[in-house]
């Protein structure tokens, strides 16, 4: 299928959709510890963007944005994208508009999607850095473009991370797991 296809395809409710290479993938509803993740990484970033009003323009989740790769025939909805320039075309912006930091949370069974596909895509779409968030492992990996590659750097529960990409920004990764037990 094509991306122009995948966008007019009409798709059953309760459901999310992305396309992986021309092919159409029925994306689980997460579970709540997913969910708890996301909620702790959303709470840090919009304690963020009223500290330093301005420097973040868009925060989207899920499916409040698409990254679309033409050229791999693929759409993502990463669970959460940081945008810190307005869209170049505000009426249609996901066929140009790139997350600066997408930000993926790993379920059970998605592992090779999230740490393989999604990291592939993501180089190739243009995004300048994609956080990987492990529930299961307990860790953030840190993927910073440089350049046609990534730069890892893996954090634990511990770790404190700091990104050029949003000056003052401190993520606790300690506290996106404390809801988890």
């Amino acid at each position: 299928m094509t991306l122009e296809e995948f966008a007019q395809a009409d798709g059953q409710s309760g459901h999310v959709y992305e396309l992986a290479g021309g092919e159409v993938v029925v994306v689980e509803i997460p579970g709540l510890p997913h969910g708890l993740v996301v909620d702790a990484l959303q709470r840090q970033v919009q304690a963020y963007r009223v500290a330093h009003p301005g420097l973040v323009y868009y925060v989207a989740s899920g499916s409040d944005c698409a990254l679309r790769l033409p050229a791999m025939q693929s759409e993502r909805h990463p669970d959460l994208s940081l945008y810190l320039t307005p869209p170049p075309d505000p009426i249609d912006p996901w066929d140009a508009w790139v997350p600066d930091i997408a930000i993926e949370v790993v379920s059970a069974g998605q592992e090779r999607r999230d740490y393989e596909e999604k990291r592939r895509e993501y180089l190739a779409a243009g995004v300048r850095e994609y956080w990987i968030v492990d529930p299961a492992a307990r860790s953030v990996l840190v993927l910073d473009r440089r350049g046609d590659e990534w730069a890892e750097r893996r954090l634990g529960a511990a770790d404190r991370y700091r990104t050029g990409r949003l000056p003052g920004f401190e993520l606790d990764v300690a506290a996106l797991f404390a809801a988890l037990g």
